[in-house]
C-alpha cells in the first residue's frame, strides 16, 4: 500500500522531463480556446472530449504526454488512450509544468 501512495504523489520530473525532450508527441487535452491562449511549443491540440474519436493520431507514437490546465483532464486522457491500447502514455499534468521541462 505504501508504494501506491509513493507513485501517486512521487515527483516524476525528471523522467518526465527525459521523455519530452526524447520527443514525444505532446498532447494538449484543453479546449480549443484554453490552447490558442498559451501552449507547449510543438504540442497539439486534442480536447478531451474529441480523443476517442482521434486516436488514430496516437498510433506509432514512441511517447505520449497529455497535458491540461491542472491534471485532471489529462489524468483522464491518459485513461482513455491505455483502454484504447496506446501504450507509453504519460500524464504530465498542468501545460505550465511541461512548458517548464521542455527544452
Amino acid at each position: 500500500m505504501l508504494g501506491f501512495f509513493k507513485k501517486l504523489f512521487s515527483d516524476n520530473s525528471a523522467e518526465l522531463e527525459a521523455i519530452i525532450n526524447d520527443g514525444a508527441y505532446l498532447v494538449d487535452v484543453r479546449t480549443t480556446g484554453e490552447f490558442r491562449s498559451g501552449s507547449v511549443k510543438g504540442a497539439v491540440n486534442i480536447p478531451l472530449n474529441t480523443l476517442q474519436s482521434n486516436l488514430s493520431k496516437f498510433k506509432n507514437k514512441k511517447n505520449v504526454v497529455v497535458f491540461c490546465a491542472s491534471g485532471m483532464r489529462s489524468s483522464q486522457a491518459k485513461a482513455i488512450l491505455s483502454r484504447n491500447g496506446i501504450p507509453n502514455v504519460h500524464n504530465g499534468g498542468a501545460w505550465h509544468k511541461v512548458n517548464r521541462l521542455k527544452k
